[in-house]
């Protein structure tokens, strides 16, 4: 989050003088109790100053990325995600790689059936291949691709803080957002629904800096 002069000048007061008043802060920076108010507002919702009625103001003791923390702990993956590029699981690596070009992304989620998932295709497994003495127009996406159970995926109500730690843990580059279907078996699937890359999350840090 970034602070105005105007706005750093009011937090030093505060932690020096706490708790102390509106009319006293603006006594002290020369300007009216009017021209502070959106400033105090903003250092107020911002969760950085604490304001109580007859007290005044005083620092909440929160760091500024303290409260970036708290707030990327309150998002959801939900609200953030993005629609997912999926590819069957019968498709051959060359159906893959032109997907990947068309789509421009960098991370392909193998399903089947009922849009359940199956696997992950990344940039690098399909460079591999590729560049291998391999025939990717019969050669089936299922041969390259990362097998579940070891596909990493998120939820869409998992927070994104926690979803970005298992991209920068397992380093890559999206992750699926599924939830889990009954299947006639009596057993679980996890449905694709969506999609978390570090695209989402960079707009999502994009949008906080802009005060959205």
């Amino acid at each position: 989050m970034k602070l105005s002069k105007r706005q750093e000048s009011i937090l030093e007061i505060v932690n020096n003088y706490g708790p102390i008043t509106g009319e006293r802060i603006a006594e002290m920076l020369s300007l009216t109790r009017a021209t502070l108010r959106p400033d105090l507002a903003i250092l107020t919702m911002s969760g950085l100053l604490d304001a109580r009625p007859r007290v005044g103001y005083f620092h909440s003791g929160k760091s500024r990325y303290r409260v970036v923390a708290e707030k990327l702990n309150s998002v959801l993956v939900d609200s953030v995600k993005s629609v997912p590029i999926v590819v069957n699981e019968k498709s051959f690596v060359y159906d893959a790689v032109v997907t990947m070009f068309i789509e421009d992304v960098g991370t392909l989620f193998v399903v089947r059936e009922g849009g359940l998932l199956e696997g992950v295709l990344s940039r690098k497994d399909l460079l591999k291949t590729t560049l291998g003495s391999h025939d990717i127009h019969n050669l089936p996406v299922k041969v390259v691709m990362t097998r579940m159970p070891n596909v990493v995926h998120t939820t869409p109500e998992e927070t994104v803080w926690l979803a970005a730690k298992k991209i920068i843990e397992h380093e890559v580059d999206a992750l699926p957002v599924v939830r889990k279907v009954p299947l006639e078996d009596g057993s679980e699937g996890l449905e694709v629904i969506g999609r978390l890359s570090k695209t989402n999350i960079t707009r999502l840090f994009v949008e906080l800096g802009e005060g959205y």
